[in-house]
């Protein structure tokens, strides 16, 4: 057994290979034993082998499929600094597997979701630093003076991108519980051996390579030309972007006080059971769910789950009997009522077993008490406030200018809603679960994470150019800042949809849902980072230029009224 934490208020979690008869005589030990305390089992999740396998080797073959399209795409777009690129990504893959085995952290399947997400947001560091090599050397420069000064002027990018998703991943593990807290642990190793991986290993990999006047490519034939030079007005389109954005953030909301959210156990507590029948059963959730809730009291939640013969059931039904074999009662009577509704007649004992061949069998159960329910609910909202509450101070300790932080915030806020009015709009519609639980929390956190990468990045190029282009207005510095690192936006966010997207196709169906937030936030942090945050800022903002400087606007103003 392993002991996860600490017991400051009574609760704590243990983990281990225990059926549900062992983790009540666990229970039952505790009690004995010399403190006076008493030992209630209050949330409990049983896993089948077979179930438990066949997720993590769909999900690491989405991991191999992932990686392996990254790998091909940074071989194709930056051609001899590609491979740079992939000897450090899989370095990069050596330490995490390395530091999660040496502090003996155990591998869950949002664990997975969060190398695949880390994966493709290392790309990031490397994306940065290139295409701002690609810009010194359009400008004329030679290969080692572009060199030296893509890396230079990429670091305050790259350390600010990656402090805001390391704050973000401390939050999931203070606030975060079992598996989340393993999702945010394998992130902050990530995120700290990619910034090591890209800024140190790549750039002596780049210096021997340059060594006795040997020149690297940087783009191939293909990429050249690629997303260079945009002149793009995006700031005069951002009244448009404002419509489209209030439009569905009001649609989502719309859904959200109307439909609701399919609420996950994690926020309601109950009893959540997946019940594996024989291939052809030809069973029917609405008459599972209609014919339980003789025998449940309440009608339970019933929906298809992976495969058409896997149904996860849930339940509330004596959720709040205090008696010791409360548990056992429930699990007696699904048993009963799906032979009753099937005429599937499987042993008790059969059914119960994880890893049985029989007709009908239960392959995972889940239990939460209310105030576990509770608790999740508090630590989700308590997670989210401090997150936002951190990003918004960072930004303004870097940036020293309140408008920076708001309209970071505002955007994070922008693409929350929109996520979370998708997962109630689409409630019921798409063929998957779109639970809400701890999962889909953690991925809400993640696009903070990710949407505030992309934002600073911006944020970043925006002051570099407010001291360089003085004689320029305000909005057409923006513009100049949010052109010149598009081709950094649209290639980060087309490398890591390319790492996620083989986990949400091949991935086991209790990360669907996670990883669908993710490709949503991913789309969603990319539109918001130049369409939301950045028009936020100017429209909160007289002048953004440094003091001492004034901007052709200012310039002019003061001319006619001298005049």
């Amino acid at each position: 057994p392993r002991v996860n934490g600490p017991i400051p208020g009574g609760n704590t979690q243990i983990t281990g290979n225990f059926s549900v008869q062992e983790a009540a005589d666990f229970a039952s030990i505790l009690e004995v034993g010399k403190l006076p305390a008493k030992v209630d089992i209050i949330q409990n999740t049983t896993v089948g082998p077979s179930l438990g396998q066949k997720n993590i080797d769909s999900s690491i073959r989405a991991l191999g499929i992932g990686f392996g399209m990254v790998l091909l795409f940074m071989i194709l777009y930056y051609a001899g600094a590609g491979f740079v690129s992939i000897i450090a990504l899989i370095l990069n893959l050596f330490f995490i597997f390395g530091a999660l085995a040496s502090f003996g952290t155990v591998l869950t399947l949002p664990g997975i979701a969060g190398i695949v997400l880390t994966i493709g947001m290392a790309v990031d560091a490397n994306v940065i630093i290139y295409e701002r090599i690609r810009e010194e050397l359009r400008a004329g420069k030679s290969m080692l003076a572009s060199i030296n000064d893509g890396f230079k002027h990429s670091y305050s990018a790259i350390i600010d991108a990656n402090v805001t998703t390391i704050l973000v991943a401390m939050v999931l593990a203070y606030f975060g519980l079992g598996p989340i807290k393993g999702f945010a642990v394998v992130l902050i190793i990530g995120v700290l051996s990619s910034l090591f991986t890209a800024v140190l290993v790549g750039r002596m990999v780049i210096d021997w390579w340059t060594k006795g006047d040997r020149n690297i490519a940087f783009w191939s034939g293909l990429s050249k030309g690629m997303l260079a030079n945009l002149n793009i007005d995006w700031l005069g389109k951002r009244r448009i972007a404002y419509v489209v954005s209030g439009v569905l953030i009001i649609a989502g909301l719309a859904s959200i006080f109307t439909k609701g959210f399919d609420l996950g156990v994690d926020f309601k507590g109950g009893y959540s059971y997946n019940v594996e029948f024989a291939q052809g059963s030809n069973i029917d959730p609405e008459s599972l769910r209609t014919g339980l809730e003789s025998y449940l009291e309440n009608p339970p939640l019933v929906k298809a789950v992976d495969t058409e013969n896997t149904f996860n059931i849930v339940t509330d039904y004596l959720i709040n009997d205090p008696e010791d074999d409360a548990a056992d009662r429930v699990m007696a009577k699904v048993h009963e009522g799906l032979s009753g509704v099937t005429g599937i007649n499987v042993d008790f004992d059969e059914f119960v077993k994880t890893d049985s061949e029989s007709d009908m069998h239960v392959t995972s159960s889940y239990k939460v008490l209310p105030t576990i329910a509770d608790d999740i609910k508090k630590s989700s909202f308590y997670a989210g406030i401090f997150a936002l509450l951190l990003i918004f101070l960072y930004i303004f300790i870097r940036f020293n200018r309140w408008q920076y932080s708001l309209g970071a915030v505002a955007a994070l806020f922008h693409d929350s809603l929109i996520v979370l009015g998708l997962f109630s709009i689409f409630w019921g519609v798409l063929p998957f679960s779109l639970e809400i639980d701890q999962a889909f929390i953690a991925a809400l956190l993640t696009v903070i994470g990710y949407s505030i990468n992309d934002t600073v990045v911006v944020f970043d190029r925006i002051r570099e150019y407010l001291g360089i282009h003085t004689s320029k207005s305000t909005d057409e510095v923006l513009n100049l800042a949010i052109n010149s690192t598009f081709s950094r936006t649209l290639i980060t966010s087309f490398t890591t949809l390319i790492m996620i997207l083989p986990l949400f196709i091949f991935g086991g169906g209790s990360i669907k849902g996670f990883t669908f937030a993710i490709i949503i936030g991913i789309l969603v942090g990319t539109y918001s980072s130049i369409f939301v945050a950045t028009p936020i800022v100017r429209d909160l903002s007289e002048d953004l230029k440094p003091k001492g400087v004034e901007s052709k606007k200012s310039f002019s103003k003061a001319a006619k009224t001298a005049k």
